[in-house]
């Protein structure tokens, strides 16, 4: 018995140095072959420097992610091509150091300011109702981020199902911060879009919003223009690249919002949810 485990153990040992050896001989041939050597002289041209996210005190802005060769696709289809081709070069991208997606305990107050884009945000409060914005948003074909308030979200399923096209968060539970129903109130809205809720919101630097917030790993974002009494004309002033745009639902708001959608289109900026707004990939 102990002879046949032995044996075993040998063939096993001598399976692994094969293997080993077999795959130190191939890492060989690609680092000496030709294709891989140019792929490798031609990093400087195609690697894009990841930009880190802005931090001041307790905000932050998104940064972005860079890009560099990937080694192994490239020589791949390379390979298969003869020669080289740098137009088969593959990329991947590589996160900053500072990154948005590790920070929850700032305020994000915009998106990149590279980016010529917006994000229409509504809170959405148990005594008001989404039905005619949506209805506007929906006409323009432009996605809209609500936040809804936990107790309005469990007293009118059949409106949330028909939101499902637009991006959905959690704003707080019948006004309060209590986590027990704060967590409840996301799970209950993952079940219903499939999806886990990935922001809280708050007016302005709220200790009780980032702290709570912060703790079941959501970003907290603060608009970067948080429209009061005259909508229209708040966005015409204000409007800027990765603005989040904060619009109570009121009249007129209603009355004005398919003005600023049309207003925001003409001088050239892209309508977007708030997580492509925030995201730090190269492509978005």
């Amino acid at each position: 018995m102990i002879k046949k485990l032995t044996q075993v153990l040998i063939a096993i040992l001598l399976i692994s140095f094969s293997f080993y050896y077999t795959n130190k001989t191939i890492e060989l041939i690609r680092k000496t072959d030709p294709i891989m050597k140019e792929i490798k002289e031609s990093e400087e041209k195609f690697s894009i420097t990841p930009e880190n996210a802005l931090i001041e005190e307790n905000k932050i802005i998104p940064g972005k992610n860079g890009k560099v060769i990937d080694y192994d696709k490239s020589y791949q289809k390379m390979k298969q091509y003869g020669t080289y081709n740098e137009s088969l070069t593959v990329l991947k991208e590589v996160s900053p150091t500072v990154s948005l997606d590790d920070t929850y305990d700032k305020f994000v107050i915009s998106g990149n300011n590279d980016k010529k884009e917006v994000a229409l945000v509504f809170p959405t409060y148990q005594d008001t109702s989404p039905k005619l914005i949506l209805q506007i948003l929906n006409q323009n074909i432009v996605p809209g981020t609500f936040f809804l308030d936990g107790k309005w979200l469990e007293n009118d399923l059949q409106l949330i199902k028909s939101m499902t096209n637009h991006e959905l968060e959690i704003l707080n539970y019948n006004n309060r911060y209590e986590e027990i129903y704060f967590r409840s109130s996301i799970e209950y809205l993952q079940n219903i879009v499939e999806e886990k809720p990935k922001y809280c919101y708050a007016d302005y630097d709220n200790k009780e919003v980032i702290t709570l917030c912060s703790k079941i790993k959501l970003h907290t974002i603060t608009p970067t223009i948080k429209i009061t009494a005259s909508p229209y004309q708040e966005v015409e002033e204000k409007i800027q690249n990765g603005a989040i745009i904060s619009l109570p639902i009121t009249n007129t708001t209603e009355q004005e919002l398919d003005l600023i959608i049309k207003y925001i289109k003409a001088k050239g900026y892209e309508i977007v949810t708030l997580d492509k707004l925030l995201s730090e990939s190269y492509e978005k």
